[in-house]
């Protein structure tokens, strides 16, 4: 899990939730349109195009606006803009399970579910070269709990982290083009994107 350091809320979200008054209330039922696609694309701009859970790839039509604190348990955080996220969307017509924020739906626990948005995050998981995520930890219930909720270990994502995990083991580079290849993958792209299960290759692989 990727730290995602929340910026400020795009300007149209403020003006369109300033615009309450005695006969119209800002609610996310409502929202639609460019505030709504504001918001999205800010958010997929401040996690580098990576969802907020699984770090795999986003794109605009396979995702969506995730609230981390479930609106129907805490409707006064549903226009909370750091209490937003953009998730991946489960692929159910390839038959893969649901993951991530389609899986969490509106479980909530603050003790046991861990954000991406606290700056510790990072520290909670490791990576295996076989593809799992793992608590770092073993007796870290929230780690333990955030993995199963989440659903990180599911065939698919294993799949996907072993195919990233499998394109840095070629023999035929040396060590000195190995880390500037492994250096580079961490860094954003030209679009200001980072490439997929960010946390994964810089654990397996980055020599501090």
């Amino acid at each position: 899990m990727k730290h995602i350091i929340k910026a400020q809320e795009p300007s149209s979200f403020t003006q369109w939730k300033n615009q309450e008054n005695d006969q119209w209330q800002a609610n996310y039922k409502n929202l639609s349109g460019d505030v709504k696609q504001d918001i999205k694309k800010s958010l997929m701009i401040e996690q580098g195009y990576l969802c907020c859970y699984c770090e795999s790839k986003l794109e605009d039509n396979n995702s969506h606006i995730e609230h981390f604190k479930p609106r129907k348990k805490y409707p006064d955080e549903e226009l909370n803009f750091s209490n937003l996220l953009c998730s991946c969307l489960s692929n159910l017509t390839k038959g893969d399970p649901n993951h991530c924020g389609n899986l969490k739906s509106d479980y909530f626990d603050e003790k046991l579910l861990i954000s991406p948005t606290d700056q510790e995050c990072e520290n909670s998981f490791k990576y295996t070269g076989d593809g799992y995520i793992e608590p770092k930890n073993s007796q870290d219930k929230p780690a333990v709990e955030t993995i199963k909720i989440l659903g990180l270990n599911i065939t698919k994502l294993i799949a996907d982290r072993s195919e990233i995990i499998n394109v840095f083991l070629d023999p035929d580079i040396n060590q000195f083009q190995f880390q500037e290849f492994v250096i580079k993958y961490l860094q954003k792209d030209e679009e200001g994107k980072f490439r997929p299960f960010w946390s994964t290759i810089k654990y397996i692989f980055l020599t501090e």
